[in-house]
């Protein structure tokens, strides 16, 4: 009886969690918008895992490695200078906080509602996915002054004219399990 027990709980277990998340095929792109254009680039995921119950989606949870964001729109100069102060502490801060991290709360169809914690700050941020084979992919977007990004914001500075960086932060991901 113990070990009917013991084997119930295990095949339980491996119901509820899922697949891990193949990071080498997973791709998290990023979208800045401001006055006079854009920035994109992307951030790795340092581990990632889903669970599931029955079959369907119902959690899961995002490691990004900060230290790992790029700019692919420019090059050389321009685009170092980016990524140096995208990773200060006018933006992401990475030095105090290298990890960024989401973890869905819900999912109900194909509405994720999920927290997303970034410079220490957690909030909650939700989306569509949709799911074709082994892939998740969709579109999170979030507001950066809600985890301390003011910097360039109009939100926060008045008479910023085309230097004015919008709140918004576009992150469209595909998300691969193993």
């Amino acid at each position: 009886m113990k070990l009917l027990t013991i084997v119930c709980s295990l095949l339980t277990f491996s119901a509820l969690w899922g697949d891990e998340v193949d990071i080498a095929r997973s791709h998290f792109e990023w979208l800045g918008t401001k006055v006079t254009g854009k920035h994109i680039g992307t951030i790795a995921l340092k581990s990632g895992k889903l669970e599931f119950d029955q079959g369907k989606l119902k959690g899961g949870e995002f490691i990004m490695d900060m230290n790992s964001i790029t700019n692919t729109d420019q090059t050389g100069e321009w685009r170092e200078k980016l990524i140096t102060h995208l990773k200060s502490s006018d933006f992401f801060d990475i030095q105090k906080f290298p990890e960024s991290k989401l973890i869905v709360r819900k999912v109900e169809g194909d509405h994720v509602t999920a927290d997303l914690t970034i410079k220490g700050k957690t909030n909650p941020v939700s989306f569509k996915v949709a799911k074709k084979d082994s892939e998740y992919s969709g579109i999170l977007k979030f507001d950066r002054t809600k985890f301390d990004m003011i910097y360039g914001s109009g939100s926060f500075f008045k008479s910023l004219g085309d230097k004015m960086i919008h709140d918004e932060v576009v992150l469209n991901f595909k998300v691969v399990t193993k």
